[in-house]
């Protein structure tokens, strides 16, 4: 009898899942061509267990940059539970820089995997809406930016950052543009000073 979707993985299985999508966000950052087989072997798993896990280099593919964005859309509540909402707000963004910037590897493989999904837009859009919306409300709350930005707003306000070339001095350019997009968010804030 097949397992419903909802059920919960045992441990070990979960783990084993786990190991995998590590191993393949490693081995596709490499190389978008690395063989399944490549990855089932240095994950320790058999290959029965690797497909029943992921059927198809697509799953995999797609699994592994979804487990990605949701990694770096848990990081807003982790950072406003210990810092200002208008700093937790500038460190995620330099996460979601960092992110985009050192996953660049895995584009080739995404691109493919993603052709047939309207792109990786769609894929990431629940995760880090939740994390931007989460993070505007604390700072529109804390008075910290302008009342009003949508979390539409915010990505196409970032959207620079996937134009930025991750070979040259990516975290030179990611800061002086997060810094531009921070700078525009607290202009009208209720908290800042006229100028």
């Amino acid at each position: 009898m097949p397992e419903k979707k909802d059920t919960p993985l045992r441990s070990d299985a979960q783990r084993n899942r786990e190991r995998i999508l590590e191993v393949a966000l490693a081995e596709l950052t490499r190389s978008a061509d690395a063989p399944l087989s490549t990855i089932a072997k240095k994950a320790c798993v058999g290959q029965g267990t690797f497909y029943r896990n992921f059927p198809n280099r697509e799953a995999l593919i797609l699994e592994v940059y979804r487990y990605e964005v949701q990694q770096v859309a848990d990081t807003a509540a982790q950072l406003l539970r210990t810092r200002a909402p208008d700093q937790a707000l500038r460190e995620w963004m330099d996460r979601l820089a960092q992110y985009a910037m050192t996953k660049a590897g895995l584009a080739g493989a995404l691109h493919k995997a993603t052709s047939a999904h309207g792109g990786l837009v769609q894929l990431a859009r629940g995760s880090l809406t939740s994390a931007v919306t989460l993070l505007l409300t604390a700072n529109e709350e804390a008075g910290t930016i302008r009342p009003g930005v949508t979390p539409d707003d915010f990505m196409l306000a970032i959207a620079g950052l996937w134009q930025i070339d991750p070979c040259g001095d990516w975290q030179g350019c990611a800061g002086r543009l997060l810094d531009l997009v921070m700078d525009g968010l607290r202009a009208g804030a209720p908290g800042q000073a006229p100028r």
